[in-house]
């Protein structure tokens, strides 16, 4: 009798990115925070004391609506696409594809992930920020989805969409890190046969993503966060890197530990998540 084996559905990638986005939100909120600073004055932890101290614990889970929302867009897309274009051409199995494959195919799928995302993601960013500004300033979402409606009423639907072009080049080097490459760790740590494929080998396959994540993709998130957040000061993405450039090489990797400290545990945690789903709930498949 064929083994049984089972595969994500489309929306597997979206769930599990939910529930580590849950867990990892604080940090990811401190991040912007800290690239978002004109000049180098605080580190994470003094950050998280003023953010603390200002407006109380629950403000590290400020922006956590919008940042379900863009989970749902952005990671549901990207995971969608990437899965199921793979498992069709690999019938079901992540290592009967090249590398190259698994690449091209983690930039096409987090591409449109970023742009199908954009809008939420820079709701995100506002609603994440909006404490450090003064209160004349403040946008005062109430949640992700007044931030859009407010955004389309008060500055057009166009503006839902700046920086999309950096949000989707981000998304793109995010998911070659991430899916890309934890499929090719899981397969090259299978391969070694000192290891079955349980909790361990997702929790290592998936730590080697994350770290090749955050190398691919902090310049270009600086960027989105910068551009994101602006209020007319920056006249597009490479007006915005220059002025970046002048703060110095370093500036495109501000925020360099919080990001990894937030990009590396999302990713193990989405990986086991989506795991535990495909384990459970994932359709089946003889093999």
């Amino acid at each position: 009798m064929a083994a049984e084996a089972r595969v994500s559905r489309w929306y597997f990638g979206g769930l599990a990115s939910c529930g580590a986005a849950c867990c990892t939100h604080p940090l990811d909120l401190l991040k912007v925070h800290l690239q978002t600073q004109q000049e180098v004055k605080l580190r994470m932890t003094g950050m998280a004391l003023q953010v603390v101290r200002a407006n109380g614990v629950l403000a590290l889970y400020n922006g956590l609506s919008a940042s379900l929302c863009r989970q749902m867009t952005y990671s549901l897309t990207r995971f969608a696409i990437y899965e199921t274009v793979r498992d069709h051409l690999a019938g079901g199995s992540s290592g009967a594809l090249p590398f190259y494959k698994k690449v091209l195919l983690g930039a096409l799928g987090g591409f449109t992930g970023g742009f199908v995302g954009t809008p939420a993601d820079m709701i995100n960013v506002r609603m994440q920020n909006d404490m450090k500004l003064p209160p004349s300033q403040r946008r005062n979402y109430a949640h992700a989805l007044d931030g859009l409606y407010r955004v389309v009423r008060e500055e057009g639907l166009k503006k839902l969409f700046s920086g999309a072009s950096m949000a989707s080049s981000r998304g793109a080097l995010v998911t070659v890190g991430q899916l890309s490459c934890y499929d090719q760790a899981k397969q090259l740590v299978l391969s070694t046969g000192r290891l079955s494929d349980n909790i361990f080998t997702h929790f290592l396959a998936s730590f080697i993503a994350g770290g090749c994540a955050v190398f691919l993709c902090q310049p270009l998130d600086v960027l989105k966060t910068r551009l994101m957040d602006a209020q007319g000061e920056y006249r597009g993405v490479l007006h915005c890197a220059a002025q970046t450039a002048k703060l110095g090489p370093l500036a495109f990797y501000k925020g360099l530990f919080p990001a990894g400290l937030r990009l590396v545990p999302h990713t193990v945690l989405t990986f086991v998540f989506l795991e535990q789903l495909r384990k459970h709930f994932g359709l089946r498949v003889s093999s």
